[in-house]
């Protein structure tokens, strides 16, 4: 990423104010992110068993952070269970030194020096009761123990759920708080991350949002989704909604299939927040895999609170009527 776009991001942090809620946050329709077990068989939804977010502290933020998981156990009515139950998860949390600047982290795949930086702390989690429905944190964490990124506006922490065994899904969600027992929102802070994995709504109508910024250089991007389960018949799907573009159709991929779609970003949509809409095509689970390259097959981030607010699409903005 250039230096130019990351002061971009930084002014748009300061300038929204955004809080850090519970990731997914609610307004996603996202219930929660899913990691199965190594073992799992790619048609369970889950295309590499690792999933990471990046979390922004603005330098602002003086007191200390914690990082809450809700359900990290495995084994309770939240799971997805595969014959049995026999899975663990590793979350893990890294600050320092390349936490996020090393080049192997700008990746959607899990290669390389991905756990790079200093590990704060860890934990793995097994087949128990103990946090069933419950919340587990982590902490608590000197804002300065992120990795300082001036451009970014402050300091990253970078978070790594791994299926460490079995082949089980874990099901959780994440809360960025500044207290260790409640969830209350740290000011002016933000998730990202490269790759979703989350479950989708078992709710035929529902809508999930996922929210892409697109930088003033990307003049098209390419979406890339895993295991929507298409199957004939199936009124769901995956749409694109911008300032310039209103329900432009995105290709879905069938069970354990890839697919992709080309859509070129007009000079209206840079610099702007997009909305890639995805409605399932039937009343069941469905954990599914999403990420975004542009033009030069770099990954596109999405951002739990949508930076500069959900686009609205304008009647006047430069429309391209053909998908790509």
């Amino acid at each position: 990423m250039k230096k130019s776009n990351f002061t971009l991001l930084m002014a748009f942090f300061i300038i929204t104010q955004l809080f850090a809620q519970r990731i997914p946050d609610a307004n996603s329709n996202i219930d929660y992110l899913c990691t199965f077990g190594k073992a799992a068989g790619k048609n369970w939804g889950d295309d590499d068993h690792v999933q990471t977010f990046f979390f922004v502290i603005p330098k602002t933020q003086t007191t200390p952070v914690y990082l809450r998981v809700y359900d990290p156990d495995l084994g309770g009515e939240i799971d997805q269970i595969n014959g049995e139950f026999n899975s663990k998860t590793k979350f893990a949390i890294y600050g320092g030194k390349e936490a996020f600047t090393n080049k192997d982290v700008h990746d959607v795949n899990p290669k390389g020096n991905y756990k790079s930086g200093v590990l704060l702390a860890s934990k793995v989690f097994g087949i128990s009761p103990k946090h069933d429905k419950k919340w587990y944190t982590f902490g608590p964490f000197n804002p300065l123990e992120g990795e300082l990124v001036e451009s970014m506006g402050g300091y990253i922490f970078k978070v790594i759920a791994q299926g460490v065994t079995g082949d089980d899904g874990n099901l959780y969600r994440y809360f960025l708080s500044t207290e260790a027992d409640n969830n209350k929102e740290v000011e002016g802070a933000n998730a990202f991350t490269y790759e979703y994995c989350f479950r989708l709504k078992e709710q035929k109508n529902a809508v999930t949002h996922l929210y892409p910024f697109i930088q003033k250089d990307v003049i098209s991007i390419t979406q890339h989704n895993f295991d929507f389960d298409f199957q004939a018949g199936d009124r769901g799907g995956i749409t694109i909604y911008s300032v310039a573009k209103n329900r432009q159709r995105g290709s879905i991929s069938q069970n354990d299939g890839w697919a992709t779609s080309k859509h070129l970003m007009t000079p209206a949509e840079r610099n702007t927040t997009i909305d890639i809409q995805i409605t399932p095509g039937k009343e069941a689970n469905n954990d599914m895999v999403l990420y975004i390259l542009n033009q030069y097959n770099k990954p596109v981030a999405f951002y739990t609170i949508p930076i500069g607010g959900p686009p609205k699409y304008k009647y006047n903005a430069t429309l391209s009527l053909e998908d790509e």
